[in-house]
């Protein structure tokens, strides 16, 4: 049976590594990188690295970085491999927390929480290395860029990085929740993210004099009804057992009051848990698109832009990182999801490649008293309790650790 006692002393050594944590966090916080050149957070990561025993690898076209820290205890170099990830991009948005060390740039944030996420793992690298010589294996720290739409965990795979020898055996990742208590663990098997698509469709009428619509084509009513057409189908076509969110976003069209527009485009989003939905839901939508369309003499055109898939958790994994949760923080702060949630993760390409998981980590601040009253994720006022970090940072390392030195999960 593992022994609760082993990962504590990675909990010890985590708050001992919180203040190092916390200046790394507020670092990056206030300078803010989009996409997937993010050169002031990687040298930031790579200075927090210096002076420890790792290799680094960079791909060419992205700023991400691959960490290894290879075991020194005997037969480490036929051990098995893990990757331990963490993204590093902020949002375009602006930023209105009032924090002391809030965002220098305006127009972006870190609403999500990446900027936690890379302190974390680079003090997980410094309390993985105090241990190297019980690792009979490897660990690999993937610093990924580009997370937030531009697929950056999909170009440092493309990129070859998570293929250089060793391979990795599993992989494991965090991510911050402000609506979950400070210090919690959560998971679930299977889906734990959904895929996300963006949709557009364009309606084609003809224009004309607004006071004379019987000698024109009106969009405009058309995309109403197709906008309306469309939620009927989610709750008409779709099994509520695999559920699918499909919101549109923006209609645009027209240019003053007394001229009917010629076309006008919707632009919406579509989340799925499974790809049967997926597909059901993209035939759907252009099937109710066109036909609606036909109906009134319009046309439609729908281009829709497959994005992430569905995250899926290896069920083994989540059992082996909940009972590694349990014993690290106790078996109360473990919190079994019922459900996914909607959002999206390109965490996921890693998951189609090897048996894994990804996590949320509580971090509500301590002046919330419930989840209702949070401000979530991509939220301009989105705070974080720095505390729990430290849980984040020994979740890591006590991954990690058990994966390497004890029987494989599943």
């Amino acid at each position: 049976m593992p022994d609760p006692l082993q990962l504590s002393r990675f909990l010890d050594g985590a708050r001992d590594l919180l203040p190092a944590a916390v200046s790394l966090r507020r670092r990056i916080h206030a300078n803010p990188e989009l996409g997937l050149d993010l050169p002031l957070t990687t040298e930031a990561v790579l200075d927090g690295l210096r002076g420890l025993d790792v290799g680094i690898a960079r791909g060419p076209s992205t700023s991400g970085l691959v960490v290894s820290l290879i075991g020194t205890k005997p037969g480490s170099q036929s051990g098995r491999t893990i990757l331990l990830r963490g993204d590093m991009d902020a949002l375009p948005m602006p930023e209105e927390t009032g924090l002391d060390f809030a965002s220098e740039i305006p127009g972006r944030m870190h609403a999500c929480g990446h900027d936690s996420h890379t302190a974390m793992l680079v003090q997980a690298v410094h309390l993985l290395h105090r241990h190297r010589d019980e690792l009979p294996g490897t660990v690999k720290f993937m610093f990924q860029p580009g997370e937030e739409g531009h697929a950056g965990a999909r170009r440092m795979i493309e990129d070859g990085l998570l293929d250089a020898d060793p391979k990795p055996d599993a992989a494991f990742a965090l991510h911050i929740f402000p609506n979950f208590k400070a210090g919690a663990i959560a998971g679930r098997p299977g889906p734990l993210l959904a895929s996300v698509d963006t949709w557009t469709i364009r309606v084609k009428g003809r224009g004309g004099h607004a006071s004379m619509p019987h000698l024109a084509v009106d969009p405009m009513p058309v995309a109403c009804e197709i906008g309306m057409a469309l939620h009927s189908m989610v709750t008409r076509r779709t099994n509520v057992f695999d559920p699918i969110v499909l919101t549109c976003g923006k209609i645009a069209g027209g240019t003053t009051s007394n001229v009917i527009p010629e076309k006008v485009e919707m632009l919406g989003t579509l989340r799925t848990i499974s790809e049967a939905a997926r597909e059901n839901a993209h035939q759907g939508i252009r099937r109710v698109a066109t036909n609606i369309a036909a109906a009134h003499l319009c046309e439609a055109e729908v281009d829709i832009r497959r994005g992430y898939p569905v995250t899926v958790n290896d069920a083994g994994f989540v059992d082996f990182a909940r009972g590694v949760a349990s014993d690290l923080v106790g078996a109360d702060n473990y919190v079994p999801m019922p459900a996914p949630f909607m959002g999206a993760e390109d965490f996921s390409y890693v998951l189609q490649r090897m048996p894994g998981c990804m996590m949320f980590l509580g971090v509500m601040p301590e002046e919330c008293s419930d989840h209702e009253h949070v401000a979530s994720c991509h939220s301009n006022r989105m705070i974080l309790n720095e505390d729990a970090m430290a849980v984040g940072i020994a979740m890591h390392a006590a991954i990690a650790y058990r994966f390497l030195t004890e029987s494989p999960p599943g």
